[in-house]
């Protein structure tokens, strides 16, 4: 009787393990934001409720890419680490310096997850961030403040940070020309498996709700 008890608690225990979601983090840009929706809270946000429809039709949480994706595929989110503005390289716009929202300075944050999306570079393509140390203008601090080295750094770091989780890069189809192939290029080099999104609609440069829902439909397919 006893042993039929152990093994009816051990089924009920695996069936429970079998059930539970898989958690899902995002390493992100103004892209995956939402008011309230991020981690820390601190990092600034793009979207908002009541947003004016000229700006974005996403005007609630279940309609980003994250939460749809998430429903969809069994999953809970551990941790949204997404700034707006955010560079992966710690040089922004007007060539501020950007390593307080950078996404090599964020990535340790992260929590627990089984999937981690990297979904960036397009603040580093719309800046205008050097590739390299030596196509720079000027002279940088660190080989960081470029984007080849930082985005290489990111993909060697992620899976030694997290070496129980999958991680998945997002390239955003605005980003074109030297940027796109580098990305591309790296991802491949350092075994992370990349995302090359097509035909996302956007408003003022941003996913609305129906570029939303095609980004959780082509993560959705590409995982399968």
């Amino acid at each position: 009787m006893k042993k039929i008890v152990l093994l009816m608690l051990a089924a009920t225990a695996a069936a429970t393990a079998w059930a539970a979601p898989r958690k899902l983090s995002i390493l992100g840009d103004s892209y995956s934001t939402f008011l309230g929706c991020v981690q820390p809270e601190g990092n600034e946000v793009w979207y908002f409720p009541g947003d004016a429809p000229e700006k974005t039709d996403v005007t609630a949480p279940e309609l980003t890419w994250w939460s749809i994706f998430a429903r969809d595929n069994g999953y809970e989110i551990e941790r949204n680490n997404s700034w707006s503005g955010a560079t992966i390289s710690n040089r922004g716009y007007n060539g501020e310096d950007y390593s307080h929202r950078s996404f090599t300075n964020r990535m340790s944050d992260l929590g627990n997850p089984d999937l981690i999306v990297v979904f960036g570079a397009t603040n580093d393509f719309w800046a205008g961030v050097p590739l390299m140390p030596e196509t720079a203008a000027d002279p940088q601090p660190h080989a960081f403040y470029t984007f080849v080295p930082a985005m290489d750094y990111m993909l060697q770091q992620l899976p030694v940070l997290y070496p129980a989780a999958e991680v998945v890069f997002v390239l955003n189809d605005e980003i074109t020309g030297p940027m796109r192939e580098a990305i591309i290029a790296q991802c491949a080099a350092r075994g992370v498996r990349c995302l090359e999104l097509q035909g996302v609609e956007k408003r003022m440069g941003h996913p609305d709700a129906a570029g939303m829902r095609e980004i959780a439909k082509q993560l959705g397919d590409f995982l399968k």
